[in-house]
């Protein structure tokens, strides 16, 4: 039996993954953004162990879930599931969209904080392909609000999680770190038109949260939906932009 967390699974993929790997005979921990939602997601998932809750757009509840995670047991898997897709701008407490902040701020730091499992898995997306690979602004702090695009930030977001998996893999090699690209579903941010398997998406968030087959004991790696490898723009490879990531990262958030 593994210890799971999964981020962002009080609906959508990150719940079905939750549900699966309940099914499967693990232990999950689930994660809300507040109160209801996490009371929803327990009544979904009732076979989870906990939920835990946190707003991944505020620097300081970020921090906070990340004492609340290193405060239960050690973690075998930790899904960086959580994400933001539209909403406009939506400015935080620390002036940056909330986008950036639950997508590329809550990962990097809950990366750094927690206590490291065995298996890391950041969720990002075929559309990081369209991602700004300069990384000038990853934050759009220059850019601001009159400048705001959601696909632009998201397209950059989903960028900046490969880049994570790459750069984190290289420095914990007793660690499994890959990047899940779990293609376009008929979920609340997918849409009711996607025309992908659900299916296909959770065969592979189990692969990597179990960790027990042989195509999942490596790292640094790319996975896509029914368990497929490879697909990510050659960028991605690129250690200087893993490494000035990192650092804008670590400015930002101390």
């Amino acid at each position: 039996m593994a210890r799971i967390l999964i981020t962002g699974s009080s609906d959508g993929l990150g719940l079905l993954a939750a549900k699966r790997l309940i099914e499967h005979g693990h232990s999950v921990t689930l994660h809300a953004r507040n109160d209801t939602r996490a009371k929803d997601a327990s009544s979904a998932a009732p076979g989870a162990e906990n939920v835990l809750i946190g707003d991944l757009s505020s620097l300081s509840a970020i921090k906070h879930l990340a004492e609340q995670i290193n405060a239960q047991q050690p973690y075998d898997c930790i899904i960086h599931n959580a994400g933001l897709y539209r909403g406009g701008f939506n400015k935080t407490p620390e002036g940056i969209p909330a986008l950036a902040a639950v997508n590329t701020v809550a990962p990097y730091v809950l990366t750094t904080l927690v206590n490291r499992p065995k298996r890391l898995v950041f969720l990002s997306s075929q559309m990081h392909a369209s991602g700004a690979t300069s990384l000038s602004d990853p934050f759009w702090q220059q850019r601001g609000e009159a400048k705001w695009n959601d696909l632009t930030a998201y397209c950059e977001s989903k960028f900046h999680n490969v880049l994570f998996a790459k750069a984190f893999a290289k420095r914990w090699p007793d660690c499994y770190v890959n990047a899940l690209d779990p293609g376009w579903v008929a979920t609340k941010m997918g849409g009711a038109s996607a025309p992908g398997d659900p299916e296909a998406a959770i065969q592979t968030y189990v692969i990597l949260a179990e960790g027990e087959e042989e195509g999942a004991k490596v790292s640094g790696k790319y996975f896509r939906p029914w368990k497929k490898m490879g697909g990510e723009i050659s960028e991605c490879e690129n250690q200087g932009l893993q490494e000035k990531l990192l650092k804008a990262c670590a400015e930002f958030s101390g």
